[in-house]
């Protein structure tokens, strides 16, 4: 019981190591399989082995603990496979940016002046972005407008939605 415990604890500081510093085999294991192997697939592979190894040997005896450490390793390491796999392809949603805003509606918070700056509102991805504007035409302040095109990182220019009638 005792080697499997030893090696249980090889495996779990094998899989702390690859989280704190990253995966250490680095390319190391990529002529096996693929991607499959990665140190927190190794380590959660070894932990899991020795920790169901010794768990079984207390119930059925040696002879069929480690056949059960190795089912028990294989479906660890499937998991860690999986988690890591998941993280790593995950999207992340990048922060909008001002080039994201065209075409996009938005609401005029201050007045924009026919030869000057407004303020504007525009929802991009579940955010609020607060833009200078500028428009052909004075637009008050809850007027639905439409940005049309970038002017620079903090502002847009505007026209309303619906177009005045003359």
């Amino acid at each position: 019981m005792t080697t499997f415990i030893v090696i249980g604890l090889a495996g779990l500081g094998l899989l702390l190591v690859s989280l704190l510093v990253g995966d250490l085999f680095d390319g190391a294991l990529d002529a096996l399989a693929g991607d499959v192997f990665s140190s927190a697939v190794v380590g959660a592979f070894v932990a899991a082995t020795g920790f169901g190894a010794a768990a079984a040997q207390g119930v059925v005896g040696t002879a069929v603990a480690v056949p059960v450490g190795l089912v028990t390793g294989a479906a660890f390491a499937w998991f860690a496979w999986w988690l890591t796999r998941l993280l790593r392809d995950g999207s992340s949603d990048s922060t909008p940016t001002t080039d994201d805003t065209i075409g996009r509606d938005a609401r005029v918070v201050t007045p924009i002046p026919a030869d000057g700056l407004g303020v504007v509102d525009v929802l991009v991805g579940g955010h609020v972005m607060r833009l200078n504007a500028r428009a052909e035409q004075p637009i008050e302040p809850g007027t639905p407008v439409h940005v049309t095109s970038v002017l620079s990182p903090t502002s847009v220019t505007v026209a309303p939605v619906w177009p005045e009638l003359p």
